[in-house]
């Protein structure tokens, strides 16, 4: 486990004044601040999660701590849009976007002075919420809640792992889910797994609390076959529950008390030993590729049947991004897992900034200025 880091950090964000209980704050601050670590593979529902428990946080004061994987903050973007009892302005002071890489390869560049913000505002807030990149590994985020600083005033209440349940059943998660699965199944001690299904296998291993999302989307049989798939990677008591769009009462996701930074040593993954020692270095995440591509305004049906033929033939993992719909005055938000496109208007374009389409693709030795003109191609521009 590498040493806490030193007191380079950045920039102090004001809280939201309306929500200070400055008599309040000697009582507060002897408690300490639980903590809830989201993680999942690519496109499970981890923002969708966040958003409903923001928008139903009855009241609660929490700050939120995005990781995203690529340039384009869309994650961040969407949570400010929820409704978390600030103005969008002091939004800005509760939502911090990490977009350096995953969180758990620069939990000492990025993370900890995020943290040590939060812990000098604790008075001030109720529970952090942190979602992982979906090319993170919880396990070393949640040892560094073992680090001094952070152990007196934080505790990890839980860590949640989201499970696209359709992806799951289709062996999306591997690269050949077909020979893998038969591999596995006539070797129960064959070691070499695809990156993907290793990843999916060590987000499960640090779980306290499993969410089958989009559970709606498959048939009992299908969802059956995922239970017994996720059981088979899972810390014996943890519990695994169901969820549409990540709908569930904030009771069953806050206040699990699982204190998990006290166990998680005991967890055994499959990347344990890329993290012994100070050495983060060799990791599987160098096999993925993350690419930013802006275009100008796109028609909705050619940019989306574009981005699924290139899935297709470049085997994207995921998309996600803002496109400018021409005569459209909102902007649409597209997210994708493999040929999966969900879509929608989240809110209407500011006469500051430029209408364009913004996308984030994420893959494998992935081409970027090939996949740039060949979406230029089909939209003609």
């Amino acid at each position: 486990m590498a040493n806490a880091p030193g007191q380079h950090g950045r920039g102090r964000r004001p809280a939201c004044p309306r929500h200070s209980r400055q008599g309040q704050r000697d009582m507060k601050t002897l408690a300490k601040l639980p903590v809830t670590i989201v993680t999942g593979f690519l496109g499970s529902g981890k923002t969708t999660l966040l958003r409903h428990m923001l928008d139903n946080a009855q009241g609660r004061r929490i700050a939120v701590i995005v990781n995203e994987f690529g340039e384009l903050g869309i994650d961040g973007e969407i949570l400010k849009q929820c409704s978390i009892g600030c103005t969008e302005e002091e939004a800005l002071g509760r939502v911090f976007e990490l977009a350096n890489g995953c969180l758990c390869c620069t939990v000492q560049e990025e993370f900890f002075p995020v943290m040590r913000e939060l812990v000098a505002r604790r008075g001030d807030l109720d529970h952090i919420l942190i979602e992982t990149s979906g090319l993170a590994l919880p396990k070393p985020l949640v040892q560094a809640f073992q680090w001094p600083e952070i152990r007196n005033a934080c505790t990890v209440d839980a860590v949640i792992t989201v499970v696209d349940s359709p992806a799951v059943a289709a062996g999306t998660f591997a690269a050949y889910p077909d020979q893998v699965d038969a591999q596995r199944k006539l070797d129960p001690n064959l070691d070499h797994e695809s990156p993907l299904h290793e990843l999916f296998a060590d987000q499960l291993a640090s779980a306290d609390l499993v969410v089958l999302n989009k559970a709606d989307l498959i048939d009992a049989a299908g969802l059956a076959k995922v239970r017994a798939e996720v059981a088979e990677e899972l810390p014996p008591a943890v519990k695994v529950i169901e969820a549409s769009s990540g709908r569930l009462p904030l009771d069953v996701l806050l206040g699990v008390g699982a204190e998990s930074e006290a166990h998680i040593d005991g967890r055994r993954t499959h990347h344990d030993s890329h993290h012994d020692g100070d050495d983060h270095d060799d990791h599987d995440h160098d096999a993925f590729d993350s690419i930013s591509i802006d275009l100008p305004e796109a028609d909705e049906s050619l940019l989306l049947d574009a981005l699924t033929q290139l899935v297709g033939e470049f085997g994207i993992l995921r998309a996600k991004g803002f496109a400018a719909i021409p005569g459209k005055p909102m902007r649409l938000l597209i997210q994708g897992v493999g040929t999966r496109f969900d879509k929608h208007f989240d809110r209407a374009w500011r006469s500051d900034e430029p209408r364009i389409t913004r996308l984030v693709l994420i893959g494998q030795d992935l081409d970027a200025v090939q996949l740039e003109a060949r979406l230029r191609q089909a939209l003609g521009a």
